[in-house]
């Protein structure tokens, strides 16, 4: 499970989804699946989760990972960029950012 703290030392993605609600449950099944598939094995793969909208026009992406160059290197893969070509399609846009524990809260 995900553990947010400062005292962390893994990288942490956030990556935000914007689509319409006709297609919020394909690009669900369509992550889910990359997630069960092919992400979480890869080298520094901690953990992540995925959050819809109530509104299904935007999913967010929480993701950690040991090093940057891990998920760096994820992307990188043949596979990852198939898988992004399908979900690019699937929303309005998408955008990851790396992003490190500023602060936490129990």
């Amino acid at each position: 499970m995900p553990n947010i703290s400062t005292a962390n030392e893994c990288q942490t993605v956030i990556t935000t989804f914007e689509m319409t609600p006709g297609t919020c449950q394909d690009l669900m099944d369509a992550l889910t699946e990359a997630y069960e598939q092919f992400i979480s094995k890869q080298p520094g793969f901690i953990a992540a989760g995925l959050h819809v909208n109530d509104a299904q026009t935007r999913i967010a992406n929480y993701s950690q990972w040991k090093r940057r160059e891990d998920f760096q290197a994820m992307l990188r893969t043949e596979e990852m960029r198939q898988r992004n070509r399908v979900i690019a399609g699937l929303c309005t846009r998408f955008e990851p950012v790396m992003y490190e524990v500023a602060a936490a809260f129990d």
